[in-house]
């Protein structure tokens, strides 16, 4: 989703809480860097059980540091990913806003083609569209398939993806649930679980000194 260029993006902080089930690893950074994340994989590693674990601890390590790093590099207002009990990591998922200042935002129905607009991925086969009540307000959600350019533009690769757009009634901004993984064998599992927490997704106006209104 872009916006123009001369338009100041709008200023609306708010506060999103997710009752996340077992497996889903909150890895929202603070500042995005390196050091920062290292400190959050080895309390999340450091607990896990290592006789369930079907790779090394300093695998799962290296993992999810690299994977804090590179969800947070956009600075989203909360960045997840969803780990097996061996270890693995099966899908991504980020939440952030979208608002400029003194443009409304589009509506339910506006919203759809830029969900499906991806700058580095071409949609395949069918879209599955669903209009949901959500208890953080209305929302839409879409459903495909894409084939995702690889880094530097050499090959490509197929993953799927959620996303939820969600209309507060309290704010002006859109905000965009974000979901995406790549074994597509496992997509029933992954839709569940997605679907399952954002359907706890809680969207709270912060204040101008960032308390609740």
């Amino acid at each position: 989703m872009t916006a123009p260029e001369d338009v100041a993006p709008l200023e609306e902080p708010f506060e999103c809480t997710l009752d996340f089930q077992p497996g889903w690893i909150d890895l929202t950074l603070r500042e995005g860097t390196k050091a920062e994340a290292a400190v959050l994989a080895r309390k999340v590693v450091n607990s896990l059980n290592p006789l369930g674990l079907e790779i090394e601890k300093s695998a799962a390590f290296d993992d999810m540091v690299d994977r804090a790093v590179d969800l947070n590099e956009n600075m989203p207002t909360l960045a997840a990913a969803y780990y097996s009990e061996a270890g693995e990591a099966l899908a991504n998922l980020l939440v952030d806003s979208y608002g400029d200042e003194g443009v409304p935002r589009p509506g339910m129905d506006d919203v759809i083609p830029l969900l499906l607009k991806w700058g580095n991925a071409k949609i395949l086969g069918e879209v599955q569209i669903t209009k949901l009540d959500l208890a953080g307000g209305p929302a839409v959600r879409v459903q495909a398939m894409a084939q995702v350019k690889r880094m530097f533009g050499f090959g490509r690769k197929i993953a799927e993806f959620i996303k939820y757009a969600v209309f507060p009634p309290d704010m002006q901004s859109l905000i965009i649930v974000t979901v995406t993984w790549e074994k597509i064998a496992l997509t029933e599992q992954i839709t569940e679980l997605a679907d399952e927490a954002v359907r706890t997704l809680r969207i709270t106006p912060l204040g101008p000194g960032g308390g609740k209104e």
